[in-house]
């Protein structure tokens, strides 16, 4: 009997998954199966965080699968041989897969429909991580949006987001099994040095996780959620990034449980922020090579720094500013930071230091659980200035009134450099000025003000051969 199957990718769920319910709604044997592609041209290797958070996901979706009586099938290598081989091995009749969005995997989704539907397979795509398409929201014109407000401001024009679909309660399972790789031979984890001991105590990985994570926010943050979200020393955001990111939860989801809180300023808030994700995908769906170039072509020429010792500086938190070295030491500990913070942290590299956004786009892809080529991106262009909807140029944190703003006791600095926890509030997000001893809390390698002069200067330079 021919079979059909599921290809997971950034989907690992069973609930809200439309190509594994239309696979169910073929009537045949599924085989489940992940691929580990690192091989396809221009499709991004995984960071190193995100390789922990991909291990511990496919086992919670393994076991998930398994109480339906099914399993996961792994394999390693070029998706589009490994899927034609396994298409090949099992006698699959059809193949689904929920889309993705990047012009890399999309090239090579269209490759894999046209190989396998030349042997007579027919392949499904869905819309599953959306609430949706990019091709669906257009300007009055036609066009791609390229700011944030109309285009949310579009998006609500339209039908609201169709309910999630529920689980199966069984996945039929083929007569014989194929062979897959261990999941313990990826090596997805690291080893020695082990250093992801922070990253285990702050997350539970997978679907039953991310619905917990949720649930929790719905209940103990929402209603606090517009003045709390800036507040990085409480829980006050959702923290459902990475969950978002391995597809263990839907936007639909989140959509649907967060209405039915009732509509209120709090959720239409909330609701934003998931709409800010909307727009990030928007953007890399209309422009390509959006993690790696320009959107905005006059800064090809901007006169970016040498990173040299200062990007280490900023990656080990130690530039001497504590609210950005509080936050690069959160990402090094949990693999997240406080979405305030990524801004603070962004626009110190990149106009303090005058280091390409890229550097720390690659820095961010390494360390976060929640790396996500869209988001990643589209953040990280928006603080340098560079990027849709960016902030005017010479808006540029100040990371001792930012600090001083958003943590007004100094709890969150406190948290993550305990060697300043013994100063005063006033002194806590400056410390030169309560002259902490040399070697306790390094020295700020910049002086804002100064930095802030150069910035503006280098930016004066693209302006002029614009």
């Amino acid at each position: 009997m021919s079979v059909s199957i599921v290809w997971f990718r950034c989907d690992l769920r069973l609930s809200d998954n439309p190509a594994l319910i239309k696979a169910l709604e073929a009537g045949r044997p599924v085989v489940p199966v992940f691929i580990l592609d690192e091989e396809t041209q221009g499709v991004r290797r995984l960071g190193a965080a995100s390789r922990w958070w991909l291990h511990y996901s496919l086992h919670a979706l393994d076991a998930s699968l398994r109480r339906l009586g099914s399993r996961l099938v792994l394999r390693r290598g070029p998706a589009h041989k490994v899927l034609g081989d396994l298409a090949a091995e099992c006698g699959a009749s059809s193949v689904f897969w929920n889309r993705v969005y990047d012009r890399a995997a999309r090239e090579r989704d269209a490759r894999l429909k046209t190989s396998l539907s030349e042997r007579g397979i027919t392949v499904g795509s869905c819309k599953a991580n959306l609430l949706y398409e990019p091709w669906d929201v257009t300007t009055r014109g036609g066009d791609a949006f390229k700011v944030f407000t109309p285009f949310w401001r579009a998006c609500r024009t339209l039908p609201p987001p169709s309910p999630p679909l529920p689980a199966p309660q069984h996945v039929p399972a083929p007569e014989s099994w194929l062979a897959g790789d261990p999941l313990a031979s990826w090596h997805l984890l690291p080893t020695a040095p082990d250093w992801a001991g922070g990253i285990r105590n702050a997350w539970t990985p997978g679907e039953d996780g991310a619905k917990q994570r949720l649930a929790h926010f719905l209940d103990e943050a929402l209603e606090d959620y517009r003045q709390a979200r800036d507040l990085p020393a409480v829980e006050g955001t959702s923290r459902l990034s990475p969950h978002l990111a391995f597809g263990e939860i839907s936007p639909r989801q989140i959509w649907h449980a967060a209405m039915t809180r009732g509509a209120s300023a709090a959720t239409e808030k909330f609701l934003s922020e998931v709409g800010w994700r909307e727009f990030a995908y928007h953007l890399i769906f209309h422009n390509d090579g959006l993690a790696e170039r320009n959107f905005r072509p006059e800064f090809d020429a901007f006169p970016w720094a040498d990173p040299n010792e200062a990007l280490t500086a900023w990656q080990r938190g130690r530039t001497g500013y504590p609210i950005v070295d509080a936050g690069m030491r959160e990402l090094w500990t949990t693999g997240w930071m406080h979405n305030r913070v990524r801004m603070i942290a962004a626009s110190f590299l990149t106009k303090d230091l005058l280091i390409d956004w890229r550097q720390g786009e690659r820095w961010f892809w390494d360390t976060l659980v929640d790396a996500d080529l869209a988001n990643n991106a589209t953040g990280w262009q928006w603080v340098a200035g560079c990027g849709a909807d960016a902030a005017p140029y010479f808006r540029v944190f100040n990371p001792v009134l930012q600090g001083e703003k958003f943590d007004p006791d100094g709890d969150y600095v406190r948290h993550w450099l305990p060697e300043l926890a013994h100063l005063p509030d006033s002194a806590i997000h400056r410390p030169w000025e309560a002259a902490v001893p040399t070697g306790v809390y390094p020295a700020r390698i910049v002086e804002h003000g100064a930095a802030r002069d150069r910035a503006l200067a280098a930016f004066q330079t693209i302006k002029k051969s614009a």
